[in-house]
Parts: structure tokens; C-alpha cells; sequence
């Protein structure tokens, strides 16, 4: 049995600095929590709920949340080279961290808090309110997020590696872009905070993490097999580094609700 998850809304963007919208919904039973745990794509998010607004920097590793009585958030999540012209430094600074929205001096994290909190605040579940708030974020990041060339590349590399599994070497990647090593290196770094190297293991992770969620009976090893694998152990080893616990813990942890 699956754990339990909130409703969560989806919102496609068309803007070319955003990548889409998604809006949870909960309503947990008192003395209930909902454990919500997910290996993000490497994205700068921006989300505001009632409690908080934060600009997020690309997690490493499993995030993990703990949902609790009644709430809502609205999450954005941008293109890959977006982050940096917001942060106005390299992404490389924020990995693993965030800053509350009003410390972007980009934009008016306060003013854009304020107008998508007055939205929601009627009904959380209103998919036009969703709309508007994601017309408001839109508004707000293409104001200071301009398309180059250098954002095209990542914004392309990124897209090469979620969408190719048979690319699992960063030679892969710069042959087929026709850019050196380093060059990518330091791109990367710049703009979204990771490596070549992390960004294809986190394409693989995540593949596995799906399968273990929704496929709670998969043999592990066949999993491993078909993500590319040498060997189940080499599988157990990468997913264990980056996700705090072993493949079959995590199905575990993924698949029994909370308190039983």
C-alpha cells in the first residue's frame, strides 16, 4: 500500500524561464502526519504557502517533508539556467539551502508573497487561482530572467539527460553537444550548482525511485539491470550515498503509511 499523498495540482508554463506549477492540498486527520519524500529534478524552486516563501537551490540528496493538519503551498518550479540571474551569484552557493523569498534583490519577494497568498486564500483547490498565481511568478521572472545562448545549452543539456537513458557518460553528453569537459564543468556549476557527472546519477536515481514507489514488488536486481547497472551492490551503493538509505529501505519508507 502506498503512503499517503495530498492532492496535488499541475500547471504547465509558458514561459520560457519556467517549467510548471504544482500545488498540494492537505487536510490531515489530528494526531496524523504524511510523509512526503522525493528526489527533486535540478531546479531552483520558488514556493510560498501560508507559513513561509523561500527561493530553493538544487537538493543533493532526498528531500523530505512532513505534512501536517491542514495546509496548502504553491511550488514553481523554474528551468534549469533560471536560478542564477535571480540569485544573482552561482547557483553553486544555495545547493542544499534556500533563502526566504524577500532576499532576492531581483524581485519583490514580498509584494509576489502577498498577491499569491490573496489568491489562494479563498479556496486552495480553485485551479483558476492556481493559474493566476502562476501568471503572477511568470510575470515576475521573465522581468529579469533573459534568454542567451549559455541558457539555451543548459536549459538543452538538462532536457538530453532526463529524456536519453542511453546517455550515461558525461563523454556522451559534451560529444553530442560538442563542448569540452571543463567548459561544462564550470557551466553547470554556474548556473544550477552541480556537476555533468551528478546531473545523468540523478536522471538513474530518480528512474529508481519511481520504480521502488510505484512498483513496490520490482526484484531489485532486475532494477538495477535495467537502469544501467553493473551489479545490484554498485546500485545499492549510488542510490544509498545520495538518498541516505539503502533501495530496499526507501520502498519501504515510501510504500507503508505513517504509524503503522
Amino acid at each position: 500500500m502506498l503512503a499517503p499523498s495530498p492532492p496535488i495540482y499541475r500547471h504547465p508554463s509558458a514561459s520560457p524561464a519556467v517549467r510548471h506549477a504544482w500545488v498540494p492540498v492537505w487536510d490531515i486527520p489530528e494526531g496524523s502526519s504524511w510523509p512526503q519524500r522525493t528526489l527533486q529534478y535540478p531546479h531552483a524552486l520558488i514556493v510560498v504557502s501560508s507559513s513561509y516563501a523561500r527561493f530553493y537551490g538544487v537538493a543533493t540528496g532526498l528531500s523530505s517533508v512532513e505534512l501536517s493538519g491542514r495546509g496548502w503551498a504553491f511550488g514553481v518550479a523554474l528551468q534549469p539556467s533560471s536560478g542564477r540571474p535571480l540569485l544573482g551569484r552561482p547557483m553553486a552557493e544555495l545547493v542544499d539551502s534556500h533563502l526566504g523569498l524577500d532576499r532576492l534583490s531581483a524581485l519583490d519577494g514580498a509584494e509576489l508573497t502577498a498577491a499569491i497568498r490573496g489568491a489562494m486564500a479563498d479556496d486552495p483547490h480553485d485551479t483558476e487561482a492556481h493559474r493566476s498565481c502562476l501568471a503572477l511568478v511568470e510575470a515576475a521572472v521573465d522581468a529579469v530572467v533573459e534568454r542567451d545562448d549559455e541558457a539555451d545549452l543548459v536549459d538543452a543539456v538538462c532536457e538530453r539527460v532526463e529524456t536519453d537513458p542511453s546517455l550515461t557518460r558525461v563523454s556522451q553528453l559534451c560529444e553530442g553537444f560538442g563542448i569540452a569537459e571543463r567548459r561544462l564543468q564550470r557551466l553547470l556549476h554556474d548556473r544550477i550548482g552541480i556537476s555533468p557527472k551528478w546531473l545523468i546519477r540523478r536522471r538513474r536515481l530518480q528512474e529508481a525511485a519511481h520504480e521502488l514507489r510505484t512498483h513496490p514488488d520490482q526484484v531489485l536486481a532486475g532494477l538495477a539491470a535495467d537502469l544501467g547497472y553493473a551489479d545490484q551492490a554498485h546500485f545499492t551503493r549510488d542510490f544509498s550515498s545520495v538518498v541516505g538509505m539503502s533501495p530496499s529501505g526507501f520502498r519501504r519508507a515510501a510504500t507503508t503509511p505513517r504509524g503503522t
